[in-house]
């Protein structure tokens, strides 16, 4: 079996991405900074296999180089980064210090220690509002956010690197991630989440006010329309992208997305119908940033990777249902 490291492993995709590898019998290494990430997570993820932790910022060069001398590792997850739109609006430095230094100092310990096979958590917002539908791989991308300039930005270092380097990658562009383990085992931990979904299962279910902080776009219903794919389908591409790069697969990005659009209003229609209440809607501030349109075209992961998301909305009610049963509060630390 491989080992695996796995960056932002304490947070909530990166979390789910250790389960799975653990679950397949793999050693998983976790960096994780515990900025936004809970330390509660990776206690729950030690009984699910050989697992070891550091408690690493990738911001600190020395710190993320003293975890390569422990272990070699045949493959990286990159999952760390900050990932909030509205707070990249207002501190864009953060973004780019933290996703597009802390990549870089990622890479250089892999270069140093001949690691050449990452997957990189990247995102739909690389794009920036969609001048056509769905969006494929060649879509142009201009981000309309610091958050997504600077996953645009470490994506093209990646690029690079392994162009003169050798690296083998695949970028995962994802749309909007939602749901959470099956077991209810793990999930989303951030209050509020930034996530709709989770948001609104937590308004439906009491735990707390569910607020509209989409902005008015121009759409039919006049909120956004996303592609809401499920975390454990997202964790699926990730498994089989980890196949097709060990047995030598070509580097590529691909998107992970449903192919499917919905729109704010709709989700929350969805979520009504699966849990049988009435969330009201009630006006926050509204998110800077957002874009109207974005659902993806998956075909190239179909092709890739023989990837089908495989859960729809209802399964990803039902899943977030049973992970806020168990812990309403989220993680306590």
């Amino acid at each position: 079996m491989a080992d695996i490291l796995i960056t932002g492993g304490a947070g909530y995709i990166g979390s789910h991405a250790v389960k799975r590898f653990l679950e397949e019998g793999h050693k998983v290494t976790v960096i994780d900074n515990l900025m936004r990430g809970f330390g509660e997570a990776v206690d729950v993820l030690t009984g699910y296999g050989d697992l070891t932790f550091h408690q690493v910022d990738l911001r600190n060069a020395n710190a993320v180089r003293s975890v390569f001398t422990k272990a070699h590792f045949d493959a990286v997850l990159h999952f760390g980064a900050l990932c909030l739109v509205n707070e990249s609006m207002s501190a864009p430095e953060l973004y780019f210090e933290n996703n597009v230094y802390g990549t870089l100092n990622l890479l250089k310990a892999m270069k140093e220690f001949s690691v050449k096979n990452i997957i990189f958590s990247s995102t739909c917002a690389v794009y920036g509002e969609s001048v056509y539908l769905p969006i494929n791989e060649e879509h142009p991308k201009k981000p309309s956010n610091p958050y997504g300039e600077s996953k645009l930005m470490a994506e093209n270092i990646i690029k690079w690197m392994s162009q003169i380097y050798g690296f083998n990658y695949l970028i995962f562009r994802y749309f909007n991630v939602c749901g959470a383990a099956e077991d209810g085992s793990i999930g989303d931990s951030k209050k509020p989440s930034v996530l709709l979904l989770q948001n609104l299962v937590r308004g439906a279910m009491g735990i707390e006010e569910f607020e509209l902080t989409c902005p008015k776009v121009d759409t039919p219903d006049g909120t956004p329309i996303r592609d809401y794919v499920d975390v454990n389908d997202l964790i699926d591409a990730h498994y089989l992208g980890f196949s097709y790069l060990e047995q030598g697969g070509a580097s590529n990005e691909i998107n992970l997305g449903t192919g499917r659009g919905s729109s704010v209003e709709e989700m929350i229609q969805e979520v009504e119908k699966a849990i049988n209440v009435t969330i009201p809607r009630k006006r926050g501030d509204a998110r800077k940033g957002e874009s109207a349109r974005l659902f993806a075209s998956n075909a190239k992961a179909q092709q890739l990777l023989n990837w089908q998301p495989k859960r729809d909305i209802k399964k990803s009610v039902e899943c977030l249902q049973k992970w806020y049963v168990a812990r309403p509060n989220g993680y306590s630390y």
